[in-house]
């Protein structure tokens, strides 16, 4: 499915549709270069679950975990990371294979550990469409 939308409360509008839908054991995987909007969408899905905290990129922490909602969430930005192995160290496993939900940036960076199934979100700007435009496709894809 392929989405546009064309200011920030629009992306915050449709991560929160789509927590709205998330069940446990879902994971998403979170694509789109440094400033696109992948924050947004993170608090907008996180509201969908029902999350009133403040949500922000675990950027120097690597995962975030958010308990409040009627799903857990876990927020992974794997971006920092050196190796899948700081991963396992910090228990990736309890998170993809849990009761919660996984939301992942730069999944791309830890391709080898992601799960058969998971919902692919890509969001990429057309600066040509306008500065806040967002083309945000969203898609389950199987593993290898």
């Amino acid at each position: 499915m392929v989405y546009e939308t064309r200011s920030p409360k629009e992306t915050f509008e449709l991560g929160e549709r789509l927590g709205l839908e998330a069940s446990p054991g879902m994971i998403y995987c979170l694509e789109g270069d440094l400033g696109v909007g992948k924050t947004v969408f993170t608090q907008g899905f996180a509201k969908g679950l029902g999350i009133t905290d403040p949500v922000t990129s675990p950027t120097f922490t690597i995962v975030q975990q958010y308990e409040e909602g009627r799903i857990p969430l876990y927020h992974f930005d794997v971006y920092r990371i050196g190796d899948v192995g700081e991963m396992e160290e910090i228990g990736y496993e309890d998170c993809f294979y849990g009761d919660g939900v996984c939301l992942i940036e730069w999944p791309s960076l830890i391709d080898e550990i992601l799960p058969e199934t998971a919902v692919w979100v890509c969001i990429e700007k057309n600066l040509e469409q306008g500065f806040d435009y967002r083309k945000i496709t969203v898609e389950e894809r199987q593993g290898p």
